[in-house]
């Protein structure tokens, strides 16, 4: 006797299909599962066994087998509880029928019940490239299973429910296509709150119009965090494709809302700087998305920069660059993409008053150094905008004139990358942050004053190749703000003034 059920495995981000094959043999009782399954995949022997007790069925006589197939693949997690124990029940009689276009996937608690997994999202949409119609899985994982387009999701509290279902056609409905409501920027704290700054919000405006990475130094209390948790105010609207990609990353990691499964807005992750590599960017046996990942399409806020550990921050160099993580373990290795907009916050030394005209530094010049070279060369080569934030300014204060609002300044922002999304359609790339060294000559046209400008700040400044690049990328940012096709020379001087704390702080 042989039977098979559709389900779908999951490692990382990669969803695979898995068949799940049962057969009955004569000799002595065993129940064996076969094809990689790793110790939540063998435990679940114990699981079924409870739950066909609990439905007064008896686990078939004889030498049962289970493979799960393709045996070369690793499976791991409990999601193939369910799929298991329906090829049991169409070995056994319970259930009849063909399930070619059908997967099953879930975890089972003892009693029955259907507890939810990790990753549904990505698990259900690769069931749909191959060819699968129908899915039955936990209801807790059925809202956002439903985003996948074109597929029939019923979502089950009980096994019960499924077998009711499949025997009389009865107790289940397919879950309507989830489709969220608009998110409103009204719950962010707004940029009209901040007084004076209007250069470092212009930086940061810059910043989130072309997905640049950005570093703020200042001296405590000079609004570096109050302007970084504003920021998630002006970002462009996450787009649909987007949206799908960051749910699967946060599904993976178990971070998803059940009753608003899909996010809407881009996220804005915010680390401790007790945070080790893992947690930063991803680990463990089985490999976890980290925070770089879970900020995927949106922002990274890293504050106080120079206290995380430097071997943490290093750890970082290779991600910035590509978009993507690549964790390798015994077990496999997991691809996360990462396309971040990383903002960084800093004071400039221990006591955090160097520089700072309204307190004296009580820093020894060796302290100084020793506290900035935490952050290496490399690290502040990928930061397109480094700026100065100074304490603000008493006639500022004092005055408590309205400052512009988050939604004027959303709505530029709005329109640059809608130039960046029309420019680079048909590419990978979605900010000019992402410019490739191929297309940077073509997308970045420079005006013949603008071309003078940089060619004499490379020579003087004695710029790195990768410095030059990010300035003509940041550049390109700054003429689309204004809506210009050429960068002109305001464009190149703007972009090379975000790019003056490495010289003035670092090469003193």
């Amino acid at each position: 006797m042989f039977s098979k059920v559709n389900s779908v495995g999951l490692f990382g981000l990669n969803a695979f299909p898995v068949t799940v094959e049962a057969s009955i043999s004569a000799g002595q009782p065993s129940f064996d599962i076969v094809g990689m399954p790793d110790v939540a995949v063998q435990e679940s022997k114990a699981r079924i066994r409870a739950v066909l007790g609990q439905l007064g069925l008896k686990l078939l006589g004889g030498k049962v087998t289970v493979n799960l197939a393709p045996a070369s693949v690793k499976k791991i997690g409990s999601m193939f509880d369910l799929p298991i124990t329906m090829a049991l029940m169409l070995l056994g009689g319970v259930v009849e029928g063909s399930f070619d276009d059908t997967a099953f996937i879930g975890e089972l608690s003892l009693d029955g019940t259907l507890a939810p997994v990790n990753g549904a999202l990505g698990m259900v949409l690769a069931a749909a490239q191959n060819g699968i119609k129908r899915v039955f899985l936990p209801i807790d994982n059925a809202k956002e299973a439903s985003v996948a387009e074109g597929m029939e999701i019923y979502g089950a509290e009980h096994i019960t429910q499924i077998t009711d279902f499949l025997q009389n056609g009865t107790g289940l409905a397919p879950e309507p296509r989830y489709i969220p409501s608009e998110r409103r920027y009204r719950n962010f704290e707004d940029f009209a709150d901040v007084m004076g700054q209007y250069g470092a919000k212009k930086a940061i405006e810059t910043a989130a119009a072309g997905s640049h990475n950005l570093l703020m130094l200042g001296p405590p209390g000079s609004g570096k965090s109050m302007l970084a948790k504003r920021i998630p105010s002006i970002l462009p609207r996450i787009t649909f494709e987007e949206s799908i990609e960051t749910t699967q990353i946060h599904s993976v990691a178990g971070l998803i809302n059940p009753s608003e499964p899909l996010i809407t807005s881009r996220p804005f992750r915010a680390v401790s700087h007790t945070a080790s590599s893992v947690g930063l960017v991803g680990g463990g046996s089985v490999p976890r998305p980290g925070e770089i990942s879970l900020a995927h399409n949106g922002v990274l806020f890293l504050d106080e920069l120079p206290e995380f550990d430097r071997r943490v921050l290093e750890t970082l160099r290779q991600p910035l660059e590509n978009g993507e993580i690549t964790i390798s373990r015994a077990s496999g290795s997991v691809n996360y993409p990462c396309d971040v907009m990383m903002v960084a916050a800093m004071n400039p030394c221990p006591c955090g008053n160097f520089g700072n005209p309204l307190k004296k530094c009580t820093c020894s010049e060796k302290q100084v150094s020793a506290y900035l070279n935490k952050i290496s060369q490399p690290v502040l080569d990928r930061i397109d905008i480094q700026i100065e934030i100074r304490p603000v300014k008493y006639d500022d204060l004092a005055e408590r004139k309205p400052a512009e609002s988050s939604a004027a300044i959303a709505e530029r922002v709005q329109r640059a990358r809608d130039i960046q999304a029309e420019r680079y359609k048909g590419t990978d790339i979605k900010s000019n942050s992402r410019i490739t060294s191929d297309i940077i000559a073509e997308v970045c046209n420079l005006a013949p004053d603008a071309r003078e400008m940089l060619k004499a700040a490379f020579d003087k400044l004695g710029l790195s190749a990768r410095a030059y690049d990010r300035i003509l990328k940041v550049s390109r940012t700054c003429a689309d703000l204004d809506g210009s096709a050429d960068i002109l020379k305001s464009h190149v001087s703007q972009a090379i003034s975000f790019r003056s704390l490495d010289r003035k702080y670092w090469n003193r």
